[in-house]
């Protein structure tokens, strides 16, 4: 069977692998005295690499349950268009090249890269199945990119990548379990454990926003001078509060009406609150 570009693209989830991408470089940038193509362009390749194998190794793991849904039914496994193998060469592939491109940074960098690899495959995506717990184990090489960044630069960990992953990880709570609100029905034939208490209701979607607040009250720590050299001016403050607050805004929205159209809502307003606040940081910092 042949391996075609689009296949590619969705076996590695591209969208999600180039946000990741994004993450990283913000990272780099925020830390950043002096800019150098190098390492920027290793940091591109390795990350969404690193990605890129996490989700093809979790596509093959569950090309099964994949094909019970229909958002995942068309996925080249699914569908037929691809052998087990083939994915498996390609995730072998690409988890390689990652740390390869990452270790060209430094070794941290490339330990960091395969531990994210590693807790998305062995850990988190087994999990899915068991527990709705598997969403905080998840949320752990989800947040990693950020501070990955930082770390590809400074070749230390710190308070500051710290930060900058604690902000990571509590924002995947809101984004994702908005993403497991709209296919609440698609995941329970597949028998996964996505929301909070395994149901689209107010208890659900009061954690929806409880993660929400903690996201904001933590992208705002930059502003308190106690977070070393990662900071934010006051102007920088007051612009990542009013993305907060509109992303609080769909958050209790989805608690008051508790529907798919709240949660889709919320769900694009995470991916635009995340995008905005990164930009601002690095903005904010020149």
């Amino acid at each position: 069977m042949k391996l075609t570009l689009n296949d590619f693209f969705q076996l590695t989830k591209i969208r999600l692998a180039l946000s990741v991408v994004f993450s990283s470089l913000a990272g780099y940038f925020l830390a950043a005295e002096s800019i150098s193509l190098k390492p920027i362009l290793l940091l591109f390749v390795g990350g969404y690499a690193m990605v890129g194998a996490s989700n093809v190794f979790n596509q093959l793991i569950e090309r099964d349950k994949d094909g019970l849904m229909n958002r995942t039914s068309g996925r080249p496994l699914p569908g037929k268009r691809i052998t087990p193998s083939q994915v498996l060469f390609i995730g072998l592939f690409l988890s390689i090249l990652g740390i390869g491109a990452l270790y060209l940074i430094n070794l941290k960098t490339a330990l960091t890269g395969a531990i994210s690899i590693c807790l998305y495959v062995f850990t988190y995506t087994p999990l899915k199945i068991k527990t709705p717990l598997s969403v905080f184990v998840g949320a752990v090489p989800g947040a990693i990119p950020y501070m990955l960044g930082w770390v590809a630069y400074t070749n230390s960990f710190g308070i500051e990548p710290g930060v900058l992953f604690l902000f990571q990880f509590f924002w995947q709570f809101p984004h994702f379990w908005a993403l497991a609100w709209m296919f609440d029905k698609d995941y329970k034939k597949a028998g996964f454990k996505m929301l909070p208490t395994g149901k689209t209701d107010n208890a659900s979607a009061f954690q929806v926003v409880f993660y929400s607040i903690w996201t904001v009250v933590i992208s705002l720590l930059p502003m308190t001078k106690y977070t070393g050299t990662l900071n934010l001016s006051p102007f920088g403050g007051l612009l990542v509060l009013i993305c907060g607050l509109g992303m609080l805004f769909f958050a209790f929205r989805l608690m008051k009406e508790r529907t798919n159209k709240a949660a889709k809502n919320l769900m694009y307003s995470s991916i635009l609150y995340l995008t905005s606040v990164q930009i601002i940081y690095v903005l904010d910092k020149f």
